[in-house]
């Protein structure tokens, strides 16, 4: 048996790729299916099967370009809709390869149409190796239920209920658990960062499986979900037709210092992807900054969405052929072009540049203690709830794009997150909405928190 895991820490997304005398399974495949053929030829295997265990809400699937350079079959709960060739897949569907055998579980909460993949290495014994959990259970945790749309929240965890205590709890506890995401994903809530895990692991330490009663287990799963962000609904479509192979995305325009500053003021959003210290010391005006070095795509999905169409602002050649392909990663296609020679072009264009004020936790609480200054914190509910500075304001960057906090134009705030990636998001953005007194907290609440700096808790605090 051949056996691989593959983590695409940017999206904090697991696909896998298993295999028995030399036919190969590939399992919830990323956008770019380069590293399954490669993994594949160097290790003599065919691929043969695709298996989505529901239709991905937060990347865009390899599944139908897979499939059309191996000839491989897809297959997909019988739920899904799917659009493309593909086996539906039923309680109690088996394949056989070699000495494995693939049994299939529906389990629907997640969305309606997930299932779960039981691995029986028949060389090992009867009883499963593993089970490839897809978003239904992770590791200390369970799905989000409220991607459908055509169930309520309430309906799915109903059915969730089912499906881990009914089904994923029947396995043995030696069974082990890997599930399509990791720690950092908004599919689930509160990931553990293992790979994975072991059904009887999670039967003793996973908070959800510790909720006895289905009442309690809806109630749970249906309160304090964090933000779904617009794209995840458009990703699924995506994922229901099958994307196109990425090989025939067009190529990037080269776009002059002059047409780009000319593109800016009709509307056009100019990203820049390079790290957040840079684009704070300086960066074309209105640009919005996600850098590359974090959850970028995600977070340019969430925060600017699919029908964006940006231009890129890159300091070298790789990164604006990461950006294309990360962005692609989650849907977004349509790429206006790219700056051409970067922000030195810019400069030696005489344009003018604008820059982001960056201060320490010491020097914001200084202010503080002066009433000279206000804080604006970009976290998440459940991050704010924890623990957050007294007096602050609160505006999740998640919905950023749905609205942006009101401020006082004639007020200075400090924006800070957990370690400073998406205050310097919410930074650029409030740059662009006319904010110009913003400044970014260095280290965000975990520099502030490390300092011993005083930290409220109580649960309610000032939305701005």
């Amino acid at each position: 048996m051949y056996f691989q895991q593959f983590y695409l820490s940017c999206l904090a997304h697991a696909s896998y790729l298993f295999a028995s005398n030399g036919e190969a399974v590939v399992v919830d495949p990323q956008r770019d299916v380069e590293i399954y053929l490669d993994a594949a030829r160097q290790n003599g295997l065919t691929i043969r099967h695709i298996f989505e265990t529901h239709l991905h809400a937060d990347f865009v699937s390899g599944h139908k370009e897979l499939a059309q350079r191996t000839g491989a079959k897809i297959y997909v709960g019988a739920r899904a809709g799917a659009k493309f060739d593909h086996v539906a897949l039923y309680d109690g569907f088996e394949l056989q390869m070699g000495k494995l055998c693939v049994s299939v579980l529906e389990t629907p909460g997640h969305t309606p149409e997930s299932v779960c993949l039981v691995l029986t290495n028949c060389e090992q014994g009867d009883e499963p190796w593993a089970v490839f959990t897809g978003d239904t259970l992770f590791i200390g945790d369970v799905g989000r239920p409220d991607l459908s749309p055509t169930h309520t929240p309430p309906e799915l965890a109903d059915m969730m209920f089912d499906s881990l205590h009914r089904k994923l709890m029947a396995l043995p506890d030696k069974t082990v658990v890997y599930p399509a995401h990791g720690a950092g994903s908004l599919c689930g809530r509160n990931m553990r960062a293992e790979s994975s895990s072991t059904i009887g692991t999670e039967r003793l330490t996973n908070w959800a499986l510790q909720i006895k009663t289905r009442e309690d287990f809806i109630r749970e799963m249906t309160s304090n979900l964090p933000a779904r962000p617009e794209y995840f609904a458009q990703d699924a479509a995506i994922n229901r037709e099958g994307a196109p192979a990425l090989k025939d995305l067009p190529a990037l325009t080269p776009v002059s210092p002059q047409e780009l500053q000319s593109q800016i003021a009709q509307g056009v959003t100019a990203l820049d992807v390079r790290h957040q210290d840079e684009f704070a010391a300086e960066h074309v005006p209105n640009s919005i900054n996600i850098p590359l070095g974090g959850q970028f795509a995600s977070w340019a999905g969430a925060v600017l969405g699919l029908s964006s169409n940006p231009v890129l602002i890159a300091a070298t050649d790789e990164q604006i052929a990461e950006a294309r392909l990360r962005l692609a990663r989650v849907g977004i296609e349509e790429v206006a072009g790219y700056l051409d020679g970067g922000i030195a072009a810019w400069k030696a264009a005489n344009l003018p540049l604008a820059h982001v004020p960056q201060l320490s936790v010491d020097e914001l609480k200084a202010q503080l203690d002066h009433d000279a200054i206000r804080v604006l914190d970009v976290r998440r509910e459940g991050e704010w709830n924890a623990g957050h500075i007294e007096d602050a304001r609160w505006h999740a960057l998640d919905s950023f794009k749905r609205e942006l906090p009101e401020l006082e134009h004639n007020l200075t705030f400090a924006v800070h997150c957990k370690g400073g990636y998406r205050s310097m998001i919410a930074c650029s953005f409030l740059q662009r909405a006319g904010h110009a007194n913003v400044i970014n907290v260095v280290g965000g609440f975990d520099a502030w928190a490390k300092a011993g700096l005083p930290i409220a808790l109580q649960a309610a605090g000032a939305k701005a």
